[in-house]
């Protein structure tokens, strides 16, 4: 995402500048050979990529254009490792699949789906395994960002905020 993206806070509103300078021109207007500006991978979840995908993305603003856009899950054979961990903050499954099953995927003109709680690639004709943290895995079956995992223990916190100002009262 280009820079005159960077200057919102917002998580909406992003994915209009995701691969901006390649989908549109000078002009604003369309490239139509671009891959997302052709049905129907304009309207994809699935994100396939080369290698070290995200680099030079630090910040969050890259995963919340992808998300913004419509992507749930990023295959790649290799990730920028802040751009990896952000994806995961912000509900997109980043995959890493060697480079020979990630060209097959690139040859490959049909449907490809993902299984999280099974962690599979599927095509029609094969089955990719994958590997994922399980307590990445667990947040993402459950919708759980870092505030959604906080607020599982909202109880115990307002215990024990209520205890802690009894004690200290002068805070």
């Amino acid at each position: 995402i280009p820079k005159q993206f960077l200057k919102t806070i917002k998580r909406t509103g992003l994915g209009k500048g995701l691969f901006f300078e390649m989908r549109y021109d000078e002009n604003s207007k369309k490239i139509e050979k671009f891959v997302l500006n052709q049905e129907p991978y304009n309207n994809s979840s699935i994100l396939l990529v080369g290698k070290n995908f995200g680099c030079g993305s630090s910040r969050e603003h890259a995963p919340w254009a992808l998300e913004d856009y419509g992507f749930r899950a990023i295959i790649a054979p290799s990730f920028a490792d802040i751009f990896y961990n952000n994806c995961f903050k912000n509900g997109i499954l980043p995959i890493t699949l060697s480079s020979e099953i990630v060209d097959s995927l690139f040859n490959y003109s049909g449907q490809i789906s993902i299984d999280l709680s099974q962690q599979i690639v599927k095509t029609n004709n094969h089955s990719y395994n994958f590997e994922v943290d399980p307590e990445r895995k667990r947040r993402l079956l459950n919708g759980l960002d870092d505030i959604g995992l906080t607020l599982q223990n909202e109880t115990e916190i307002r215990s024990f905020e209520k205890e802690h100002f009894a004690k200290f009262p002068w805070l």
